[in-house]
This record gives C-alpha cells, sequence and structure tokens, in this order.
C-alpha cells in the first residue's frame, strides 16, 4: 500500500471520530426551553392602535361623532374587533405645521382621538382594518380600509395604522332646508364648509378656502340651470351667494341647491344639498 493511501484512510478516520464526538456531546434541552416550547402555540395578547383621520386635516373626535372601526381576519372572516374612535381632534400646531423625521409621531404626541384593541393571536394574522365616519354627519360618511399582518405579541401603537378619509362637511344652512320660496325672491344662499374632523375652512387658515372651488348649483329636477360662485361671509367657515328664485311654471316640483367644495390638490371633495318647494309670488307675505 502506498502512503498516499495511508493518509487517505487516517483522514477519513479521524473525520468519523470527530463527527461522532461532536454527536455525544449535543447537549439535552433545559427544563426552561422546554417549558418554552410548551407554549408556542399560546395565544399572545396583542395591542392594536387604529387612528382615524380626515386627510390633510386633525383626528376624527368628538366633535364629528368620532368614527366607527372593525377589524376582520381576511382568511377566515372573522370579527376580531369593533368599536368607536372619541376624543379630541389633536394639536393641530403638531399635526399641521411641525415638520417630522419619518419615526416621530404625528398624531400621538399630544391626546388624540384613536381605538384600541387587543387581540389574541396564536399565529400570524393578516387583518383588514376598516373605519367610516364622521358618525354624526351621515350625508357625508366616508369609508377606508387597510390590510396589515399582524404578529402575536407585537404591539402596534403610538401612531398605530392611520386610516385617511377624504373629503368636506358642507352644509346648506339658508334658506333653511325645506322651507317654501317665493318665485322671482331675490334670496341669500349660506352654506358652511369644514374638513371631515370639523375643522373650519377659510382664507388664510391651513385650510385656505382660496385654494378651494366653493360654488352652488341650483336644479330643477335633475338638471343644472344655474351655477353659483360662493364667496367667504367673514365668519366661521361660512360662504354666499345671491340667487333668484324660478316661477313655479318651470319648477313645479320645487327646485334643489347643491354646494361643492373641490380640492384637486388633496383629493377632497365635499357635497351638501337641500330641496325647496317653490311658491308663487302672489302669495307673498304682506307687509304691515
Amino acid at each position: 500500500m502506498t502512503r498516499a493511501f495511508f493518509t487517505k484512510l487516517i483522514s477519513t478516520c479521524l473525520l468519523l471520530l470527530l463527527s461522532n464526538t461532536g454527536a455525544a456531546f449535543v447537549p439535552e434541552p433545559s427544563e426552561s426551553e422546554l417549558e418554552s416550547r410548551a407554549h408556542y402555540n399560546d395565544p399572545l395578547p396583542t395591542t392594536v392602535l387604529v387612528r382615524v383621520v380626515a386627510h390633510r386635516s386633525l383626528v376624527l373626535g368628538k366633535d364629528v361623532g368620532g368614527a366607527r372601526v372593525t377589524i376582520t381576519d381576511v382568511a377566515s372572516g372573522q370579527l376580531l374587533a369593533s368599536g368607536l374612535q372619541q376624543g379630541d381632534p389633536g394639536d393641530q400646531m403638531q399635526i399641521m405645521r411641525t415638520p417630522h423625521l419619518m419615526d416621530e409621531p404625528v398624531y400621538s404626541g399630544r391626546p388624540a382621538a384613536s381605538f384600541t384593541a387587543t387581540l389574541e393571536l396564536t399565529r400570524p394574522t393578516l387583518v383588514q382594518i376598516t373605519a367610516e365616519g364622521p358618525l354624526a354627519y351621515p350625508q357625508a360618511l366616508q369609508r377606508a380600509s387597510q390590510t396589515v399582518l399582524l404578529i402575536p405579541g407585537h404591539d402596534l401603537t403610538n401612531d398605530g395604522i392611520v386610516l385617511h378619509l377624504y373629503g368636506y362637511l358642507v352644509q346648506v344652512e339658508q334658506p333653511p332646508p325645506g322651507e317654501p320660496l317665493i318665485a322671482k325672491e331675490d334670496v341669500m344662499l349660506r352654506a358652511s364648509v369644514r374638513t371631515l374632523s370639523g375643522a373650519l375652512v377659510r382664507p388664510h387658515s391651513d385650510w385656505d378656502s382660496r385654494k378651494i372651488h366653493i360654488y352652488a348649483e341650483l336644479l330643477i329636477g335633475d338638471r343644472v340651470v344655474e351655477r353659483l360662485q360662493m364667496f367667504y361671509a367673514g365668519e366661521k367657515s361660512r360662504f354666499e351667494a345671491p340667487f333668484f328664485v324660478p316661477v313655479p311654471k318651470d319648477a313645479p316640483d320645487g327646485m334643489t341647491l347643491r354646494v361643492i367644495a373641490a380640492d384637486t390638490a388633496t383629493g377632497n371633495f365635499g357635497m351638501g344639498s337641500a330641496q325647496y318647494p317653490v311658491l308663487s309670488e302672489r302669495l307673498r307675505p304682506r307687509k304691515n
């Protein structure tokens, strides 16, 4: 036998010996490790905080009725949690005017409305989080949802999952909705425009009305017969425009006033409307 053969044989034996020796020294799992493994499949409490905000504005709080939040297991369709977001709209300076780094809180720096749920999870779970609001204004109700993977024991807090609702609260205030209007009268239309969080829309504010197209339409049936440019009335969030009431023969079933606020830069749009019967000018109340 050659020297090379003996060298190869000795090397093989050493490798087998080392392998067997290593296997012999594998430590047995300790009692604490065994106990830990026994709880691998136990449910872990996992806290999820959801915050519903008006896009480019504040948090939906108690002033506008808050928002409704639901959390649903995507795979099974099971409802895991639901409830209402209530509280304060948040700090305007912190949210609207303070620069933030990516990991800095925006809405949780000071108290602001939120919805919190603690789920018992045994596995990574894909959920759909849905929000709708503002609940005090059904005519302006908006809805948003987001799919999120939750990991057992890993909480989502601070700002949490932030859902943005787009739109404006637009309300016709004058003339009072449903009030009969006298034909040919010169009437002043007044309407209020706010963000979905209730923040005031006005010139030179964080929600600058000069950047928003606010106008009204006079409809007979489903046809627009006049468009009115609305101007800031100098108080809170009110805007106004004069119009003439049509004659009854042109509006036998009454008329509708529709006020629209459109901001293409932010994607926020809102609408409010009111219907009115139209009476003949012969029925005008006599002045004493």
